[in-house]
């Protein structure tokens, strides 16, 4: 069992990803991973761009370098797997000890010649097994490329849609630039207008005080004038009183002193 696991695990390393069979002048590409020459020369031609089927790495030239040590060891692969497949080749019929020759398509099963004839398979389909290998690994070969094609556009979608969300952020930051920058200068011409407005009305309000205040000052000064001829008078017709009541003036005239008093 250990020698046939450490086959199968050499195989998997000599087995090309692309075509899913033994490596034909394989190479190498810059990433380290290894096809067939014819491999990835036809998947360049098909997909119009050189990248890997395996890691995505595009690359600027196709640079192949020829893996000599790789090629001598899927020979060895091929002639340990030749070797064993010949020892296990002649397996047989558990019931009727004859060699499995037949591929059942119904079953999905391996019989031999008896077994076709028998009544469990007597309405089934039959391939012989190397036909059926072929035509399961065309199949199989069909849904790689199938699902390797729709990954790549997948990817592709993947790609366009990132440039777009980059996109929309990028026109979404440029405009909220643009909007913070109309609105700061919004608020720098309204603030000028505003202090242009307050400068104006104290202007406006220190000039119409200031002849409010002088035309107040007008009056108080008449205000003062009167008030001092007011008083001036008084104490002329207080002394005029006090010198005709020492005098003793005539009633006629201390009439007219009170009246004018």
């Amino acid at each position: 069992m250990a020698s046939k696991a450490q086959a199968e695990s050499l195989t998997e390393e000599v087995i090309c990803s692309i075509c899913l069979d033994f490596f034909a002048d394989p190479v190498s590409l810059e990433c380290g991973h290894n096809f067939c020459r014819s491999c990835i020369t036809r998947y360049w031609e098909r997909e119009e761009r050189n990248s890997c089927p395996e890691c995505r790495e595009e690359f600027a030239d196709r640079t192949l370098r020829a893996s000599r040590a790789l090629a001598n060891l899927t020979q060895k692969v091929r002639n340990l797997n030749l070797n064993r497949e010949g020892k296990e080749s002649k397996r047989h019929c558990e019931e009727h000890e004859e060699e499995l020759k037949l591929f059942c398509e119904t079953d999905k099963t391996l019989i031999c010649v008896i077994c076709a004839v028998a009544e469990e398979h007597r309405e089934h389909r039959f391939r012989p097994i190397k036909e059926a290998v072929n035509i399961y690994k065309d199949q199989l070969k069909s849904s790689l490329d199938s699902l390797t094609k729709k990954n790549l556009d997948f990817q592709e979608k993947e790609q366009q849609q990132k440039e777009k969300i980059s996109g929309v952020r990028e026109q979404s930051h440029s405009l909220q630039f643009h909007i913070t920058s109309q609105f700061a200068e919004l608020r720098q011409i309204i603030t000028e207008k505003e202090q242009s407005l307050l400068r104006d009305l104290r202007e406006e309000e220190k000039r119409i005080l200031d002849t409010m205040e002088k035309i107040l000052q007008e009056i108080q000064e008449n205000i003062r004038i009167i008030q001092k001829e007011i008083t001036k008078l008084k104490e002329q017709m207080d002394k005029k009183r006090q010198c005709d009541v020492s005098q003793g003036g005539s009633s006629s005239e201390q009439e007219v002193g009170h009246a004018l008093y």
